[in-house]
């Protein structure tokens, strides 16, 4: 990452940047984009982050988050979108995390929250286990019906988690040593994968897995009779855990680590 470059947005031709980038990475319907040139220049104003990074003066990623409650200890990261395909792997959605926790940390802010899709296997994995953050909240349909290219035909579940930047396991992730959740033999299987559908199993040990599909974003085009299994599943075995107070711990080996307080 030595020749990505972070630094913080002010002026409109940078958030017009920022605009197409999201537009590229999300195709959303006209009106439908996540954020607009004139929110980010309203937030930028006001004291809250906007970011971008950029790799040969070429805009690679870019976040865009505002403070929140708890007042003086957190801020939610709202969107963050980095350039894949041939950049995966490159690192630019890390280093816009670890953008994100320095500027947190230097006003003071204890936290990180933001939103995912539950169901994407590769988004769970950055933010479980490459970043040490941890689901606190499972919010169904959360931002209702979306029409963009990612999200079109599915329901907007989503996982509200939350990054504490001085943990150890943050801490550690920081020094780019992913966070690896330990399994019981007695662990039991909520939700199985079998032939890319989910097969509901136990919920009733201390310890449950629960699988989520490979490439649910291929599916919503491809089966989406099976991409629906998969919401209504995950919705009806994670969400119902963590609503009667179960702790997500971990992802591991393509599912969810929970377990029962």
């Amino acid at each position: 990452m030595n020749d990505l470059v972070l630094r913080e947005l002010h002026s409109i031709e940078e958030f017009e940047d920022v605009f197409r980038l999201f537009d590229r990475i999300w195709h959303p319907p006209p009106g439908g984009a996540p954020v607009t040139v004139e929110m980010m220049r309203a937030l930028s104003h006001a004291g809250n982050y906007v970011a971008g990074a950029y790799r040969s003066d070429h805009l690679v990623g870019a976040s865009v988050g505002f403070l929140s409650a708890p007042v003086g200890r957190a801020m939610h990261s709202h969107v963050t979108g980095a350039v894949t395909g041939a950049a995966a792997g490159s690192g630019n959605g890390f280093a816009l995390k670890l953008h994100q926790r320095e500027w947190a940390l230097a006003r003071g802010l204890e936290m990180i929250t933001w939103t995912f899709d539950p169901l994407i296997r590769r988004n769970a994995h950055f933010n479980l286990a490459k970043l040490g953050a941890r689901p606190e909240e499972y919010l169904p349909a959360f931002y209702g019906q979306l029409d963009d290219a990612v999200n079109a035909g599915d329901e907007s579940d989503r996982l509200l988690v939350v990054w504490r930047l001085c943990e150890p396991r943050v801490l550690a992730a920081v020094r780019r040593e992913p966070y690896r959740t330990e399994i019981p033999p007695d662990a039991v299987v909520g939700i199985a994968d079998t032939g890319g559908r989910p097969v509901a199993g136990r919920t009733d040990a201390a310890t449950v897995l629960v699988a989520v599909p490979r490439d649910i974003e291929s599916l919503r085009t491809e089966d989406p009779e099976a991409a629906r299994a998969w919401r209504l599943a995950v919705r009806d075995v994670l969400g119902g855990l963590m609503g009667e107070g179960a702790r997500v711990t971990g992802f591991r080996d393509g599912g969810y680590v929970v377990e029962r307080a």
